[in-house]
């Protein structure tokens, strides 16, 4: 019914069959059909042949408004699954928490200025609820942090971009040991429950024969951070965060035996995106050179203890 509907929709602005055909490469008779095949389709006449040429009568008219609508209509529903088109549309982006931060402002920035006919929805959410909202369709695309060699569920999509370090941290005027032991008599500052970085860490924990005390249960790595710079605990902060944030003079790095946690910076989805996939290629390339910048592979390092000014002020002089 389409083509039919082209077809009326061509011979109202030729103003006759023969134009119509012009200008849809048709013969007239070809044209004379379609509209016919639609009056059948549709249980009425639409045009008035008892003038010539033949115009669309009141009733043909109104159809036409409706066919324009739903041609257009589909032509903007083909230019959704098309890989050519120029991204437009909603795109719903999903931020696991330990990457939701400030910097990542820039690239989705980059985004909606390349293509200014594309709108960004965020959510940030656990990692397992980011999945499921995916394969519910209700996210486009996730930015998430997996475990190292791992994969989303299939049949989700994933993209490994990068590598993250994670590293245990506590106050600069803490005094917790770098052993396990300390570790699993010390407050801890963690995500909450869910988080697949805190699961790593307390089986590693649980290995040793210890279970570490958890003082605070928050998503904000600001939070957590600031937490562990008062001395409230220790935390397990992404090592990109903490030079961000300017704050490896106020924390130490403790590094037990044998724990290094590099999860995988992934970008999942479920399937084709069509138009907005580049978009999403977009974003990939933001995401991959902020990780590039930060040098997340690298320990922190050159930390060093800080001294308060009053105890400084109070040394002897030499």
């Amino acid at each position: 019914m389409l083509e039919d509907l082209r077809a009326l929709v061509e011979f109202a602005h030729a103003g006759s069959i023969a134009g119509a055909a012009a200008r849809l490469f048709r013969t007239p008779s070809a044209i004379t059909r379609q509209v016919q095949r639609l009056e059948a389709a549709l249980g009425a006449e639409l045009l008035d042949r008892s003038i010539k040429p033949p115009r669309l009568n009141s009733l043909g008219s109104r159809v036409l408004e409706q066919a324009r609508d739903l041609l257009q209509r589909t032509e903007t529903l083909k230019s959704l699954t098309s890989s050519d088109a120029e991204p437009h549309g909603l795109l719903r982006i999903g931020l696991s928490h330990p990457l939701a931060e400030r910097t990542l402002v820039a690239p989705i920035l980059a985004l909606t200025e390349k293509y200014p006919k594309v709108r960004v929805r965020l959510l940030s959410e656990l990692t397992g609820e980011l999945f499921h909202r995916l394969l519910a369709g209700e996210l486009d695309v996730a930015a998430v942090l997996l475990p190292e060699g791992k994969t989303a569920p299939p049949p989700l999509l994933t993209n490994i971009i990068a590598s993250d370090r994670m590293e245990i941290v506590q106050g600069a005027a803490s005094n917790v040991d770098g052993d396990w032991k300390s570790l699993g008599r010390a407050p801890w500052v963690l995500n909450p429950p869910g988080c697949p970085l805190r699961a790593n860490l307390l089986d590693r924990m649980e290995r040793a024969g210890f279970t570490p005390m958890i003082a605070a249960e928050v998503h904000n790595m600001h939070l957590q951070l600031a937490f562990v710079q008062s001395g409230y605990g220790v935390g397990l902060l992404p090592a990109r965060f903490i030079v961000r944030n300017h704050s490896i003079d106020t924390v130490k790095v403790l590094r037990p035996p044998s724990f290094v946690l590099h999860p995988s910076v992934a970008i999942v989805r479920a399937g084709q995106l069509g138009a907005l996939g580049k978009a999403v290629e977009l974003l990939e390339h933001g995401f991959r050179q902020l990780f590039e910048v930060a040098g997340t592979t690298r320990p922190v390092t050159g930390h060093r203890r800080r001294v308060p000014a009053n105890r400084r002020a109070a040394r002897p002089p030499r």
